[in-house]
């Protein structure tokens, strides 16, 4: 079980997936951070589902769930695995969790868990902002790019040693200086 003043934000990060675009915690790593076991967790929430309306929990599909023990690497269904395909919580769904679950542990966890969800809001506007960035410096540039590409030709004709002639091979009949009228003097 991990402190709960201790929970590194990144480790929460980390237990952020985004499945049906939406980011969203599993109910294990939750109950985790909550010290407390996965199906107490899930009978709190079956008890109180009136707050868990479908944008706060989601339900996984046998894929989803197939998918994302793949990425996770949980263990195999029948050899002490999972049985079913977990809940997983989104932002909304893990502060109504501090509604269900109201030991001072589930209080400093939720906070924590928020933290995280912002702090992973915050990075991802930092990217979209980058890139926005980017696409217009590649937009500038993008009509310059002839005209770059025309001054380098023109720099390496300057730079470019001249071709001499190439000297032929072989004889050569050589035309004569004079031309032979065909009158004698």
């Amino acid at each position: 079980m991990i402190k709960a003043d201790v929970i590194p934000t990144d480790w929460i990060q980390k237990r952020i997936y985004l499945i049906r675009n939406q980011k969203v915690m599993i109910d294990s790593d939750l109950a985790e951070l909550y010290g407390i076991e996965t199906k107490i967790l899930n009978k709190a929430v079956s008890r109180n589902v009136d707050r868990f309306p479908d944008d706060f929990m989601l339900h996984l599909t046998q894929e989803e769930w197939n998918s994302l023990r793949f990425h996770i690497g949980t263990s195999k269904t029948g050899r002490g695995g999972r049985r079913y395909s977990p809940l997983v919580f989104t932002e909304q769904g893990v502060a109504m969790l501090s509604s269900v679950l109201t030991s001072k542990r589930a209080v400093q966890v939720n906070i924590q868990i928020m933290r995280a969800f912002v702090k992973l809001r915050e990075i991802l506007s930092t990217h979209k902002k980058l890139a926005q960035k980017l696409k217009e410096l590649e937009l500038k540039f993008e009509s310059h790019d002839e005209q770059i590409i025309a001054i380098f030709e023109a720099i390496n004709q300057l730079i470019s040693e001249p071709r001499k002639p190439k000297r032929r091979i072989g004889f050569g009949v050589e035309e004569p200086k004079y031309k032979y009228s065909g009158k004698r003097k």
